[in-house]
């Protein structure tokens, strides 16, 4: 599952509050399951666009995970590819042409077993990271 990496913006701790934009930052790589995670949540409630998911993932996390452009569509090309998410054109909220992007069945069940993969995984690394 957890194969490649992306590469996502994260501002160092403390530097700025939830609606400020970093200034400096560091650079946290997730991998390629985490984006595909990500994604599959971000549509999980109704279609949206590219933006549409950069923004909920931002909001989510307080701007701690702010995905490029590129690694987001990549990302989604190779969803729609797997068969997880369709696409279909339509008008954005600004009256542009958009792609919109959606949940298959096969993309429900995928995001249902990536969060019970990645909830086992999380728990795993903070048993550790508190041991003491």
């Amino acid at each position: 599952m957890f194969h490649s990496h992306y590469e996502w913006n994260i501002p160092a701790p403390g530097s700025v509050t939830p609606c400020e934009l970093p200034v400096s930052h560091t650079t946290l790589s997730l991998m390629q399951g985490t984006v595909d995670l990500l994604i599959l949540k971000a549509l999980q409630n109704g279609p949206g666009h590219g933006y549409t998911v950069s923004r909920f993932v931002r909001e989510r996390t307080d701007g701690v995970l702010q995905m490029e452009d590129a690694a987001l569509y990549q990302a989604l090309h190779r969803l729609e590819h797997k068969g997880w998410i369709i696409s279909e054109w339509g008008l954005s909220e600004n009256n542009r042409r958009a792609k919109y992007y959606s949940l298959t069945a096969a993309g429900q069940r995928q995001l249902r077993e990536e969060v019970a993969a990645f909830t086992r995984y999380a728990a795993a690394i903070f048993k550790v990271i508190e041991a003491t």
